[in-house]
């Protein structure tokens, strides 16, 4: 029986109503709030387990809250957005969003992603603790590569011995290339893997994110030896 706590972030009633109902017949808690402050000191105060946030709050928008409340925690955020704007998609990436669902949308619809970013959080959980078991094969709490170093208990990136700044994903997706060196990784499986989701979907995202973080592993983003393209396939981490 879960137990997760879902911080549902939504000014109109109607959507938070149906939204609460849903989840909380999934078993899920439930918190809400209906402006952008109050959803900070509520993600602040909760520690939820995933946010839902709406894009057009009052006091502040959704992109703000979630560039504020990623700098402080790494908590799933699946944003809302009334418009099919391919803008607020990538803004919604850029602040560090995990995931996006345009209104209007089925309740099932969204309860697949919350569910689906509730696994990948668990599986990236498991991950980490298989990487750092004391009876895993080769146990190892920092992965190298030449000037690139991967600290896992830290979830920090060093590049010539500085810190880099990457947002979550960004983590996550190095990490999961670090994990499978040498193999060639097709967007979807990526997608499967790391955003949780049981369909295909935009691979757009994939290569947002990859482009993103070449720019800052890469010597030259432009001509890539580490995260390298494999023409009709997907990605291959050279290290």
């Amino acid at each position: 029986m879960t137990s997760e706590l879902i911080l549902l972030v939504d000014d109109e009633p109607s959507i938070v109503q149906l939204a609460r109902m849903y989840l909380e017949r999934e078993n899920f808690r439930v918190e809400a709030a209906g402006d952008g402050r109050l959803a900070i000191e509520a993600a602040r105060r909760l520690n939820p387990d995933l946010i839902i946030l709406d894009i057009m709050l009052p006091v502040l928008d959704g992109f703000e809250v979630c560039k504020i409340l990623r700098k402080e925690m790494t908590v799933p955020i699946l944003m809302l957005t009334a418009r099919d704007d391919e803008i607020d998609r990538v803004v919604g990436l850029e602040v560090g969003a995990d995931d996006y669902l345009t209104k209007p949308f089925s309740m099932r619809e969204l309860m697949a992603r919350v569910k689906a970013q509730l696994r990948r959080t668990g599986m990236l959980r498991d991950e980490m603790a298989r990487l750092k078991s004391p009876e895993a094969n080769a146990p190892q709490e920092v992965l190298t590569f030449g000037n690139l170093v991967v600290n896992l208990t830290r979830r920090e990136v060093l590049l010539d011995e500085h810190v880099l700044a990457l947002k979550p994903q960004e983590y996550d997706l190095l990490l999961f290339f670090a994990q499978h060196k040498g193999q060639m990784l097709s967007r979807e499986f990526i997608l499967e893997r790391l955003w949780g989701w049981d369909y295909i979907g935009d691979s757009r995202t994939v290569d947002v994110h990859v482009r993103w973080l070449r720019q800052k592993i890469e010597k030259d983003a432009a001509e890539p030896t580490r995260i390298v393209t494999v023409r009709g396939g997907g990605y291959r981490f050279e290290g």
